[in-house]
């Protein structure tokens, strides 16, 4: 899926708040140098797919950097564009998924 959207592919780490200091940024980067970024909703939903033998992809656009919260900074509409193309490009990835690739309880 990553080469396919052009996605970077990496560990997100779960967090129960954003962070909002370059302290804890660069704390959370030193316990974690392969973090690509931060999350709170993905790993909910990665553990009910998992709890009910679903298959779950999640696919993040990143409008804004961790760290000090700079508004000025965001680029929700840059995020919001790369997500669409990354979409479109998708389902012939997820088409192509063959029988042996699922779990033969789980629902196409």
């Amino acid at each position: 899926m990553a080469s396919a959207t052009g996605a970077v592919s990496g560990e997100i780490l779960t967090v129960s708040t954003v962070t909002g200091s370059a302290a804890r940024a660069e704390a959370l980067l030193a316990a974690h140098p392969g973090a690509v970024a931060e999350a709170m909703e993905g790993a909910g939903v990665a553990e009910a797919a998992e709890r009910f033998g679903v298959p779950v992809l999640e696919l993040r656009a990143v409008s804004n950097a961790v760290g000090p919260r700079d508004r000025a900074a965001w680029r929700i509409g840059e995020a919001l564009s790369a997500l669409t193309g990354a979409f479109g490009k998708i389902a012939p990835v997820l088409e192509g998924w063959t029988p042996h690739d699922r779990r033969p309880d789980c629902p196409r």
